[in-house]
């Protein structure tokens, strides 16, 4: 078995083509078959390097990886010039002298006529001439043609509907739908996953398939992504590329795991591995109907990669992100031990260092404590003084302080936040006095009661 992904190198990698890239990928991997790579660079007013990049960055970073490629197709023009002579030799294609404003007459007048804009091969060929020429493919005229989809079921194409398209343009640069063709001829592409845009390309590659007496691949055409609204999938719904959700603090477990989701399910799974993935993928699961991109539900899947994922790792995502930020680590407590007690709390890299920064911050708002927690706060700032700076011991002070004082703990327990975070809401207090230390809690104490350290 062999799958392949073909980008064009346009622009960054987005939502839609991940998710064609991975579908792709696992049904390979699961199979024991390969991935091919494969950069489809014919459109030369768009294609970039720096959209190659992007390409190849996504990809690594959602950990996508290929066997094969990534092959570029504008360095397999003789390949393409070699098939296209194969054709007019076989009488499968011609070359084609219209002229091109005779060609723009004739579709001007079919769409007058309220008729579909095709080429006339019956006037083409009328026109003679010599040097180079694009070259069209001779398309059946009669009947149908066809496919089981591994997806959508039998779908069936009257020819009548099919027009004489270019195969090679007259500079020899291929079009879509000859290149793809060769393409996966010559790399031995098996099965063909790709998005239901290309619905109405499959006919005419088929087609060119036969005349190149070639093994067809087995289609799969996977339903579009939409937006909340119901609309295509665009950057008007926010981060749309691979790399902006990572620069927002994704994890690439997340957002493969959501891609995943959209539009194949396994059961009432939602949160699963990369190798579970693999393990489970089939095409028999894959809707027939759009999917809906819900970015909410990507912020909880992610919280719930942040939760399990190693403390070590997070720690040097949290150190790049306060490192972008500014913040000065140095002096505060370990950020491993930071991340492993705040990262249940964030749903992202940027929220996990937002929970992280009352251990970093130089500058605590100045808390306002209630009457009644003043002489409480007094109190166990007292204690605090006397006691190993533990965790247990800590909780053991706050307790003697709730029965001396006669407070509930939100009584006490919501002031000191403040007092030593600048916050109403943190981890238990008991584990966020011990990572800010000793130094710290007494100094703010102080500060927060108007006392001298």
């Amino acid at each position: 078995m062999k799958t392949r992904f073909a980008p064009s190198p346009t622009g960054y990698l987005h939502i839609g083509g991940a998710r064609t890239a991975l579908f792709s990928w696992a049904y390979a991997r699961r199979h024991g078959g390969k991935f091919v790579l494969r950069i489809e660079d014919t459109d030369l007013e768009r294609s970039t390097e720096a959209s190659v990049q992007a390409i190849l960055d996504g990809m690594k970073w959602l950990g996508i990886d290929w066997d094969e490629g990534p092959f570029f197709q504008m360095k397999r023009l003789a390949r393409y010039k070699e098939a296209a002579e194969q054709l007019i030799a076989a009488g499968h294609a011609y070359r084609d002298y219209m002229p091109k404003q005779e060609l723009d007459a004739l579709r001007a007048q079919q769409t007058a006529r309220g008729e579909k804009p095709r080429y006339d091969r019956a006037i083409g060929q009328r026109y003679r001439g010599e040097g180079p020429a694009p070259i069209r493919f001779r398309t059946p005229q009669e009947g149908s043609v066809g496919w089981k989809d591994l997806v959508k079921g039998t779908i069936e194409f009257p020819n009548a509907e099919l027009d004489d398209l270019v195969l090679l343009r007259a500079d020899g640069v291929p079009t879509y739908n000859f290149g793809v063709v060769v393409d996966d001829l010559d790399m031995a592409i098996t099965h063909v996953i790709r998005g239901d845009d290309h619905v109405n390309n499959t006919p005419r590659q088929i087609h060119i398939y036969r005349a190149l007496q070639g093994a067809m691949p087995e289609f799969a055409h996977v339903p579009m992504i939409l937006g909340a609204d119901g609309e295509r999938l665009s950057k008007r719904h926010g981060a749309t590329s691979v790399i902006e959700y990572r620069d927002q603090g994704y994890l690439p477990e997340a957002l493969l795991n959501y891609l995943a989701r959209l539009g194949w399910s396994h059961g009432d799974s939602e949160l699963f591995s990369k190798n579970e993935f693999i393990n489970w993928f089939d095409l028999d699961h894959v809707s027939g109907s759009p999917a809906q991109f819900n970015p909410e539900k990507l912020a909880w899947l992610n919280q719930q990669h942040i939760k399990v994922a190693d403390d070590a790792r997070l720690a040097a995502l949290l150190e790049k992100e306060f490192s972008g930020r500014g913040v000065d680590v140095r002096g505060g407590p370990p950020l491993q031990r930071v991340v492993a007690l705040v990262k249940d709390r964030a749903n992202s890299i940027p929220q996990l260092a937002d929970e992280a920064m009352i251990f970093y911050s130089k500058d605590i708002p100045k808390a306002q404590i209630p009457p009644d927690a003043v002489n409480a706060l007094s109190t166990l700032k007292t204690k605090l003084e006397n006691v190993a700076w533990e965790r247990p011991a800590l909780g053991e002070a706050m307790k003697q302080v709730l029965k001396e004082s006669g407070l509930k703990m939100p009584q006490l327990a919501m002031p000191l936040r403040q007092a030593v975070t600048g916050r109403t809401q943190t981890p238990s207090i008991d584990a966020v006095l011990e990572l800010l230390g000793k130094e710290t809690v007494m100094r703010r104490l102080a500060a927060a009661l108007g006392s001298p350290n």
